[in-house]
């Protein structure tokens, strides 16, 4: 069985590694691997967000695969011998305002109702956890089993294990599916064609712009933008991955062991734009300041901008097309770090021609985009 994959995201690359686990050979195909939103990404993996709290599948989803991750990771870094960056050492919410306080209030009653741990925090407790914080904080939510991974690390590792499992990467853009009466590959924008006996696509917000794709095959997969900032200093400024509630609005701030504090992100309906704005920047600087006052003297390191993939309803397209031997790996919208452990498993479990798991059938991408 030869697979080929068509994206180089942190989608296509952990499912080009399971699939490889599994026995089957694979063909990774992306000009540019690992340089997606999974790169820009600050890699919170927080116990849930506000888009599980009237999606029952897709919280189902989420915290299979938030069960998932330790043992993913673990297996990832012996197959690579590399770290993935993945650390769990909780996450802190913590609320500046009445709005926040509600918020934080609405999140623990879903944590309690779905088995998640959590501890309610008083300001005071807030500012014990991380001194840094403002004064002005409200309380808080502490979720001791959860944390955070580097994407640019998970990637690197991805990338290296699939180079040690016998993975081939093709640098070249994919510019039209071949069909005869299966998917039989992909033609090249370099000229040639790549072939196998299925094709994953896994090409984010670029999905559905692959020529030769049957009409409805595959739903519009829109991108939004969203631009992340990167401040450095010489110690962690933050002890733990941390998340605000002020203004209505929330920002996350990651530390990395060396000293990069990941804050984002803004959220943009702006078509396939990556622009870097000054009105973006301010936007980060402006709510990470006001969780944490003294972060406007940490170095500038980088700001990106990348777009996330949105199905129609925004929930992940996983699994068979219509079209013979065409699976789809996209749609994941924010949370594709997040997922990318059950997507990975369940895409190598129906690739290795087994049946996908329950908890990703409502997914499945031959479904009525929308449908719940």
């Amino acid at each position: 069985m030869h697979v080929v994959i068509v994206g180089g995201g942190v989608i296509g690359l952990a499912t080009a590694w399971r699939a490889l686990a599994g026995g089957l050979d694979v063909t990774v195909v992306d000009p540019e691997p690992a340089s997606k939103a999974s790169y820009a990404s600050a890699g919170m993996l927080p116990p849930a967000n506000e888009q599980l709290y009237d999606d029952e599948p897709l919280r189902r989803l989420y915290l299979a695969s938030r069960d998932r991750y330790p043992s993913f990771v673990a297996e990832l870094e012996e197959a690579s011998g590399r770290s993935a960056g993945y650390r769990r050492d909780g996450v802190l919410d913590v609320a500046l305002d009445d709005a926040g306080v509600a918020g934080l209030d609405h999140a623990h009653r879903f944590h309690q109702a779905h088995g998640i741990r959590t501890e309610t925090l008083t300001a005071e407790e807030c500012l014990a956890y991380e001194p840094r914080l403002a004064p002005t904080v409200r309380g808080g939510l502490f979720a001791p089993d959860d944390g955070a991974i580097d994407p640019r690390r998970l990637t690197s590792a991805l990338l290296t294990a699939i180079e040690r499992l016998g993975g081939t990467l093709v640098a070249d853009r994919a510019t039209d599916l071949l069909v005869e009466s299966r998917a039989t590959g992909v033609r090249l924008a370099g000229g040639g064609t790549v072939t196998g006996d299925r094709t994953v696509l896994a090409a984010g917000c670029w999905t559905h712009l692959l020529g030769g794709l049957p009409p409805g095959v595959v739903p519009e997969v829109r991108p939004v933008k969203g631009q992340i900032l990167r401040l450095r200093s010489a110690e962690p400024f933050l002890t733990r991955t941390t998340r605000g509630l002020v203004g209505g609005s929330a920002v996350y701030l990651v530390p990395r062991a060396d000293g990069e504090l990941v804050v984002g992100a803004t959220y943009e309906e702006l078509g396939y734009d990556t622009t870097v704005t000054a009105g973006g920047l301010a936007e980060l600087l402006d709510k990470a300041r006001a969780v944490l006052p003294d972060v406007t003297g940490l170095a500038f390191a980088e700001v990106t901008a990348a777009l996330r993939p949105g199905s129609p309803d925004d929930r992940p397209l996983i699994g068979a097309t219509s079209v013979p031997d065409l699976l789809l790996a996209t749609g994941h919208f924010r949370i594709g770090v997040q997922l990318c452990a059950v997507t990975a498993d369940a895409l190598a479990a129906v690739l290795a021609g087994g049946e996908p798991p329950e908890v990703v059938r409502p997914f499945a991408a031959g479904r009525t985009v929308g449908a719940v």
